[in-house]
């Protein structure tokens, strides 16, 4: 059945020595159906492309992802792995939190476009949602911007977006961190994200979808030597202000993702450096404050085998080197599961738990 398409093309110039200009397509598919195939490709006169295929999201079903950040081009040791469970229907998106190719603006942003090849087996069946990282701060994120096309702004900076019971936010962490502080960005991400967070918060927007799940490149905690987890703004803010931390109690924030540390690892119900947890027996069930999860093993080398302090945190439950990357099903309103799969050991799943709510609200100490 053909579908009502409303495309548009940019110009997207590469900052490099060549200055490289291509041209950037994208397409708008209005009233589509629930839980229903549709096949498409992409073209003109000239050229078309291969069919792909992609299924719609289904009404009440389970929302299933993999989540990773820190991929690359040259060593994506887990692509391989979420190719195949991607064409075999195990998800229903996938969360690409930062840092994608280092770097897409390498040798005049070739190095982005076969990075861009590589994922198309993924990305053109399942949608693909993404926040920058540190690696495509380059040219005002141009490249990332130009690649990129997410949902309801402008820029792909910072958005939110719904899936079944949950609610997503994707947040820029690399605002904080630039060369020279942007403080009017700053300023209007902090301004958008409490604003998404009060409407996500209204009773019959929080009645219909509960879970609320943030995520942004650099983390706010991790037990990793030598990490910069400690001293992150989004935590603390900059000068006392436009600090994150706060609005994920103030507002309920159920589960944090974050990568940058090219490892593994998942911690208690945590808030300002204290644990939550539900109880003793089952710190997960009602916790009394947000878990966070950094994922970031999909591939990168860089730092990969940089080691965990062999003292860490009380908050630190669970922690790996490995390459891999992490599953993630919200069943419904109260029940979220979540595994950490392991590459090198050819997908043994190294950690897991539930995530049970039965009331989802602000947090109280």
């Amino acid at each position: 059945m053909d579908h009502e398409a409303v495309g548009s093309s940019e110009l997207f110039v590469d900052g490099g020595p060549l200055k490289r200009s291509q041209y950037i397509h994208s397409v708008t598919l209005r009233d589509l159906k629930l839980d229903t195939q549709y096949e498409y490709h992409a073209g003109s006169k000239y050229a078309w492309s291969e069919k792909f295929s992609f299924r719609t999201f289904s009404e009440d079903g389970p929302v299933r992802a993999a989540i990773y950040g820190d991929l690359g081009n040259a060593n994506a040791q887990s692509l391989p792995y979420l190719q195949d469970e991607a064409e075999r229907n195990y998800y229903d998106l996938i969360l690409h939190v930062g840092d994608f190719a280092y770097n897409m603006d390498d040798n005049d942003a070739l190095v982005g476009d076969e990075f861009m090849r590589q994922i198309q087996p993924i990305a053109a069946i399942v949608p693909y949602m993404t926040c920058p990282g540190n690696h495509e701060r380059a040219y005002n994120f141009s490249n990332y911007a130009a690649r990129f096309s997410m949902p309801g702004r402008d820029s792909s900076l910072f958005y939110s977006f719904d899936v079944d019971p949950v609610h997503f936010i994707s947040i820029s962490t690399e605002v904080y961190h630039s060369r020279e502080l942007n403080e009017e960005l700053i300023s209007s991400q902090y301004d958008w994200v409490k604003n998404d967070l009060q409407r996500a918060n209204l009773p019959e927007n929080r009645s219909k979808r509960p879970w609320i799940i943030l995520f942004g490149h650099r983390p706010m905690y991790c037990s990793n030597i030598l990490s910069d987890c400690d001293s992150e703004s989004t935590r603390f803010g900059i000068d006392g202000k436009w600090a994150l931390e706060p609005f994920l109690k103030d507002y309920g924030v159920d589960l944090v993702i974050w990568a940058h540390e090219h490892s593994y690892e998942r911690t208690y119900p945590l808030y300002d450096g204290e644990v939550h947890k539900g109880s003793e027996e089952q710190p997960y069930v009602n916790p009394g404050a947000p878990v966070h999860i950094i994922t970031g093993s999909a591939g990168c080398k860089e730092e990969h085998h940089k080691p965990f302090n062999s003292s860490h945190a009380d908050w630190s439950v669970f922690r790996s080197l490995d390459y891999g990357y992490t599953r993630f099903i919200a069943y419904n309103k109260s029940h979220i599961y979540m595994e950490q799969v392991d590459v090198d050991l050819e997908l043994e799943v190294i950690d897991s738990f539930w995530l049970i709510k039965d009331e989802h609200k602000a947090y109280e100490f």
